[in-house]
C-alpha cells in the first residue's frame, strides 16, 4: 500500500475483499445444502425393512441440518447484500470526489 492511496480506496479494498470472502463462504453454505438435499433424497428413495427407522433419524437430521444452513445462508446474503451498499456508496464517494 502506498503512502499516497486515499483512506476511502483502502477502505473499498477492504470491502471488496470482504464481499469476496463472504461470496465464497455463501457458495459453501449452498453446497452443504445441496449435498444434504440430495443425501436426503437418497436416503428416501431406499426406504424399506428395519433401515426405515435409522432412514427416518437420519432424514431429521439432515433436515434440521439443511435449515441451519439456509439460515446462514439467509444472514449471509443478508451481509453481503449491506457490504455491496457500503462499496457501492464508497464507489459514488470516490468518483464525486474525482470530479
Amino acid at each position: 500500500m502506498s503512502d499516497n492511496e486515499r483512506p476511502d480506496q483502502r477502505a473499498f479494498g477492504d470491502l471488496n475483499t470482504l464481499v469476496r470472502h463472504l461470496a465464497d463462504e455463501l457458495a459453501a453454505f449452498r453446497r452443504r445444502a445441496l449435498v444434504a438435499e440430495a443425501r436426503l433424497k437418497e436416503l428416501e428413495a431406499h426406504e424399506g425393512g428395519a433401515a426405515n427407522l435409522e432412514l427416518a433419524s437420519r432424514s431429521a437430521e439432515l433436515e434440521k441440518e439443511n435449515e441451519r444452513l439456509r439460515e446462514k445462508l439467509e444472514a449471509a446474503t443478508g451481509r453481503v447484500r449491506k457490504m455491496l451498499e457500503r462499496v457501492k456508496y464508497l464507489r459514488q464517494q470516490t468518483q464525486a470526489a474525482d470530479r
